[in-house]
């Protein structure tokens, strides 16, 4: 039996583990995709990759400015651009944006270190056993996999809507109600690679389109990798477009669509590729988040909610959920020290 068991590898859960891992508690973290980061999320293509999650990390927020730091320190992270171009004219943010080359899922790599993850594990629903534990159940997938394991407390870290259908059976009306009210936007992501006879003349590394019914962001993703010698770039849509795919099964159509946007918005040849990969983001961006740090389920045992989608919309705010989470957890357990966020310095 394990004393934490955490469901869902993004930057909040990881944060939750590595906080009570350190603390001294017995701690599992399971994961229905093959790698952790969630939405810190990298995908290898040919001989690159790109990030068709988060795009990059600023110094927002003094959780986010210390991992911030430490990620430079071990040359995680490097400096990608401190200015950010809108599609208007002469607009433009400037902010320090920082960026992993071996891809924004090092990010989730580094927190993630010295945790026991159980990867392609989906739970399937979760059982109170005896009034001592928490049984989560896993979905069939072969017979090599557990079937089920048991923790004294179990912290839920994935989207608001995912969690409704794990909780709706063991909850109160109260905390089903706070989870129906949280909003997600969505997201497609379309990953593209060009020809190296394709030259990008123009100064900008990422364009945010504020008022484009089709496209929320463009990057040149090959800009943030060593040695690139052909044009990568990511094109994310806007929430009113993705919505028009929500449950398609095919989003070849809607990836056409968006590079067809991209050539006529920025650069003429991006409808031109010499290939692309889609991803859809059903829970992107939080949209109408929680006011609070995390949720509790107030349940007979330890039983919380956490995310970025509780108490803003950021990589900050997953932090934040995460670590007040893990006090959350630990005053109802053990009570022992918590590391605080000198836990990055030991990873």
């Amino acid at each position: 039996m394990f004393d934490v068991a955490i469901i869902g590898a993004g930057v909040a859960g990881l944060t939750v583990g590595q906080q009570l891992r350190q603390a001294g508690y017995e701690v599992v973290v399971v994961e229905k995709s093959r790698g952790v980061g969630g939405r810190v999320a990298t995908r290898r293509l040919h001989d690159t990759r790109a990030d068709h999650g988060l795009r990059y990390l600023e110094e927002k927020g003094e959780f986010l400015q210390g991992l911030v730091k430490i990620l430079c320190d071990r040359q995680i992270l490097q400096l990608w651009t401190d200015t950010i171009y809108q599609f208007s004219p002469d607009s433009q943010i400037t902010s320090n944006c920082y960026v992993a080359p071996e891809g924004m899922s090092a990010v989730a790599k580094f927190l993630a270190k010295g945790l026991e993850i159980w990867l392609n594990h989906r739970v399937e629903s979760i059982s109170l056993i005896n009034q001592d534990c928490w049984q989560l159940n896993f979905a069939a997938i072969n017979d090599e996999l557990p079937e089920s394991l048991l923790a004294k407390a179990v912290v839920v870290a994935i989207p608001a809507p995912q969690a409704l259908m794990l909780l709706e059976p063991l909850v109160s009306q109260e905390v089903l109600g706070k989870l129906r009210a949280i909003d997600f936007a969505p997201c497609i992501t379309v990953m593209a690679g060009y020809s190296s006879s394709f030259q990008v003349d123009r100064p900008e590394k990422a364009i945010l389109f504020s008022q484009n019914d089709d496209l929320a962001w463009i990057g040149l993703d090959s800009s943030k990798r060593l040695n690139s010698e052909a044009p990568v770039f990511v094109i994310q849509s806007s929430a009113k477009f993705a919505q028009l795919y929500l449950d398609a099964q095919d989003l070849q159509p809607a990836a056409r669509e968006l590079l067809a946007s991209a050539a006529k918005s920025f650069i003429p040849w991006l409808d031109t590729p010499e290939f692309f990969q889609v991803h859809r983001w059903r829970y992107a961006f939080p949209s109408r988040p929680l006011g609070e740090m995390f949720l509790d389920a107030q349940t007979s045992l330890p039983l919380v909610c956490c995310g970025d989608w509780c108490g803003g919309n950021l990589v900050e705010s997953a932090l934040q959920s995460g670590l007040s989470t893990s006090e959350k957890i630990n005053s109802q357990l053990q009570n022992l020290p918590l590391p605080g966020t000198k836990f990055f310095n030991s990873l």
